[in-house]
């Protein structure tokens, strides 16, 4: 009895040193973080399920779009977002609740999941009936998402949003070896490599489908597609579970696609990169109707950094022999001054000017504009006049050549010993992943101080929501028209479901704002 009483009283004063222990601004940072994740789980989430902003009443919702209550978005900073920070908040606490959170969420994701393994843009748990008749509405009117206007019923590979699910389920199970996440993890590797073209490219949806040609071109969606970093994505995936699981076969399919990026680079002088490609010849396609058939710049300009990670990854030179040539294509099409000064953004120190996209043929620029005022009397049109295009796709980009050739030098200059020390190919073990997703940060927009101030008393954080839309109203049958008051604009007439920044401010809760807001939090706490 006496023995009994001596270890109650050492642990009770464990626990009492473990608390005390604590400065008051580290016990006010745990308490912010608790508070505001549970009001996030308990009030906003819908079954574990997130969009993107709410209305603190719930009235209305969005994810890209406006979502109804009973929808989860998959694109971040949407469910899988979440998930990820909850993991992060349990890394840097060793708090279960946190852990409990990231199940929770995984668990609807996994009920979200398709049969083929991977994840549409969003789901809905009122049922496939639900989301069809989403599609036909609100989704059907959205002027300049055109993604949405279609229901494929398949998954997609697009913003990340089926690799951000398959990256939660893997530090789900990789962290406690829980046999609940073995089989959807499964599920989803099967799926990645069951939609890898032979070549080592990826469709932007998978099962692949071809029923939506679009105002008189083909479905996209099959087209191997470099886009929104849908092949880096999947590559970083397959590396991610050859390195934490040891899945040596992955090897095979992660070296066709980095081959592939190689393949697909064009020849001089327009020596870049599409944003998606024809599967039979592997020249560059085209995708929505503001996505012409072209060179895209800012992805050339993203790839050569890719290839300098593939050369980490690998250690072979040849990821880096196309990259000469990729900055010559760039540094041709700088735009003159006389065009700058049509721009409407003002130059940046150090950077170039360039189309963002340029003929693969004939090496012109090809700016975007559109008229009409909606989905039913609007179209796009493609010309070479740099002035009044469209403002929520930008038909121009500044790029720094400075800092791209810089780097390509310092890598050069590496040891190659030097450059793959880290890489898992490099390893004969199993590499952790790393504990955080989001970089912890002690400092951002808002102080800790500040953040545990604003935290309102029911456990929320009020911000201006990005984005609003028109609720929906069927839109009756139009002529095409040459309205042009909505050339320049993220929305058109009140038809159109497109999602605005609203002239006057609306207040909401953001996914966005939470995940920022705990990443300062977790970066305040004293590190291990």
């Amino acid at each position: 009895m006496r023995k009994r009483i001596i270890c109650t009283l050492w642990l009770s004063c464990l626990l009492i040193l473990g608390v005390y222990g604590q400065s008051k601004r580290e016990q006010q940072v745990l308490q912010t973080m608790k508070t505001a994740t549970q009001y996030m789980m308990d009030v906003v989430s819908y079954k574990g399920g997130f969009v993107w902003s709410y209305l603190p009443d719930m009235s209305r919702t969005w994810g890209e779009m406006e979502a109804k209550r009973t929808m989860a978005w998959i694109q971040p900073p949407g469910t899988p977002a979440v998930g990820h920070l909850m993991m992060d908040a349990y890394h840097a606490t060793h708090d279960e609740y946190y852990y409990q959170c990231a199940e929770r969420i995984a668990n609807a994701l996994i009920w979200g999941q398709l049969p083929c393994g991977g994840w549409n843009y969003m789901f809905d748990f009122a049922g496939e009936n639900s989301i069809k008749q989403w599609y036909a509405t609100i989704g059907k009117q959205a002027w300049r998402l055109e993604e949405f206007q279609h229901y494929y019923g398949n998954a997609t590979f697009d913003d990340e949003g089926t690799m951000q699910a398959a990256k939660l389920l893997l530090r789900l199970y990789v962290e406690k070896y829980d046999p609940a996440y073995r089989a959807p993890l499964e599920k989803v590797i099967r799926f990645v490599l069951d939609s890898q073209y032979p070549i080592g490219g990826w469709p932007q949806r998978y099962p692949l489908k071809h029923d939506h040609p679009f105002q008189g071109n083909s479905d996209y969606s099959s087209f191997i597609t470099l886009n929104d970093d849908v092949i880096p994505e999947n590559i970083d995936f397959l590396v991610q579970c050859y390195q934490a699981l040891g899945m040596q076969d992955l090897k095979g399919p992660i070296m066709r696609a980095l081959n592939c990026v190689l393949a697909l680079q064009q020849g001089e002088p327009y020596a870049g990169w599409a944003d998606q490609y024809f599967v039979d010849d592997l020249q560059p396609a085209h995708a929505r109707s503001y996505e012409p058939r072209s060179i895209n710049t800012g992805t050339t300009a993203h790839m050569i950094r890719k290839l300098m990670d593939y050369y980490r990854l690998t250690g072979d030179t040849k990821f880096l022999s196309g990259i000469p040539a990729a900055i010559r294509f760039l540094e041709s099409v700088e735009l003159p001054a006389s065009e700058a000064k049509k721009w409407r953004h003002p130059a940046r120190e150090d950077a170039i000017l360039v189309p963002r996209f340029i003929h693969p043929e004939s090496g012109k620029p090809l700016y975007v504009h559109r008229k009409g005022s909606n989905v039913v009397n609007g179209t796009y049109y493609i010309d070479q006049n740099i002035e009044n295009t469209i403002v929520h796709y930008s038909s121009a980009t500044y790029l720094s050549i400075k800092a791209l050739k810089e780097a390509y030098q310092e890598i050069l200059a590496l040891p190659k010993e030097e450059v793959t020390k880290n890489s898992p190919f490099a390893q004969d073990t199993c590499i952790p992943l790393q504990p955080f997703y989001y970089q912890p940060h002690g400092r951002g927009n808002a102080s800790v101080e500040e953040l545990v101030k604003s935290l309102s008393k029911e456990g929320y954080w009020l911000s201006p929501i990005r984005q609003t839309s028109n609720v929906y109203k069927p839109a009756p049958a139009m002529s095409p028209s040459d309205d042009t008051r909505y050339m320049e604009t993220m929305v058109g007439d009140e038809y159109d479901t497109s999602p605005y920044q609203s002239k006057e401010k609306v207040m909401g809760i953001s996914t966005r704002t939470f995940i920022e807001n705990m990443s300062i939090l977790i970066g305040a706490l004293p590190k291990e």
